[in-house]
């Protein structure tokens, strides 16, 4: 279990921004199915949800500041989404709000895995049922010393 960056957003943190900035007013999308081999392929399975703030169309911020080399979800959003399908999540995209899922070596991504416990991202349940909310509570992106 280890995030993965793509090759767009690790050239922005590189040279032109932050991950703060090239993720701001993005979303996270969780689906189901076997989790494309990197952030740069297009994605695979069925889009289950997509998390804005809250719940609607608006798109997801990180905290301004971080600490040891952590940044959480800015705490004054509540990240949530009415789940577009039934299904067992696998895995997710934090992504810029443009993005469409395809091919893409210079969207900002990062992907990771859904569970339980010991995953990318821990939900109380992987089995996502359409129409139901699902809530984000806790969120965070760490830059490996």
């Amino acid at each position: 279990m280890a995030i993965k960056a793509s090759t767009g957003l690790r050239n922005s943190v590189l040279v032109t921004g932050s991950l703060k900035a090239a993720l701001a007013n993005g979303f996270v999308k969780i689906y189901s199915g076997t989790p494309p081999a990197d952030a740069d392929a297009a994605v695979t399975g069925t889009l289950l949800c997509t998390i804005g703030n809250g719940g609607g169309g608006t798109g997801l911020n990180l905290a301004a500041t971080a600490s040891g080399g952590v940044v959480q979800k800015d705490a004054g959003e509540s990240w949530q989404g009415a789940c577009a399908a039934t299904g067992t999540a696998a895995y997710y995209r934090h992504v810029g709000a443009s993005d469409t899922g395809a091919l893409s070596t210079t969207e900002p991504r990062i992907q990771g895995t859904v569970g339980t416990v010991g995953t990318d991202l821990e939900l109380s349940s992987v089995a996502l049922v359409s129409a139901a909310t699902q809530t984000i509570d806790y969120y965070s992106v760490a830059f490996p010393a």
